[in-house]
């Protein structure tokens, strides 16, 4: 018996690009306060064990992954290739981070139901419609953002609230 297949109608379609664009959006506030409490004098020196990247490489493949992955979606192809140049320092980071990932989604937002149901390779494991990569970049960057926050007492800064209140930063509801 042949597993069901999912109607992608263009309702689904563009209402899922929408609402995952939207929590991407939202998932930045977060890692924008994770990336902003890497003390910079330490960002390129800590690493919790020598296979780890330190903190400035985990941060940096944070934001630009995110970026890359949306504008290859938006390209409708991947390519392991590194697109940006990274930056000198964590302010630096931030800045690029607060201006290509608004950037990116625009791009995203801006795809049709054509070419977000047109099937597209990832690197031989999958061969997915493209909108269901958007999936993707929200689950990447809170994994790794989880992996980062784990880095900031042991280099001597606070924890920010992520989804609640931390040790360092009672959660204040918006």
């Amino acid at each position: 018996m042949a597993a069901p297949q999912l109607s992608l109608t263009k309702d689904f379609v563009l209402g899922f690009r929408d609402m995952t664009l939207m929590g991407i959006g939202r998932e930045m506030q977060a890692t924008k306060k994770v990336i902003a409490a890497i003390p910079d004098a330490r960002s390129r020196e800590y690493r919790p064990d020598p296979k780890a990247r330190n903190a400035f490489e985990l941060a940096w493949h944070i934001v630009s992954t995110e970026v890359q992955l949306l504008d290859e979606i938006a390209d409708g192809k991947f390519s392991m290739e590194p697109r940006f140049q990274e930056p000198k320092t964590v302010s630096e980071m931030l800045a690029w981070y607060e201006s290509n990932l608004p950037r990116a989604l625009g791009r995203v937002k801006a795809l049709d139901e054509k070419h977000l149901t047109t099937p597209v390779d990832f690197y031989g494991a999958f061969n997915y419609p493209v909108v269901f990569y958007l999936g993707f970049v929200t689950s990447h960057s809170i994994h790794h953002r989880g992996q980062l926050s784990t880095y900031l007492r042991p280099m001597g800064a606070k924890v920010p609230s992520i989804y609640g209140g931390s040790a360092d930063e009672e959660w204040k509801a918006a």
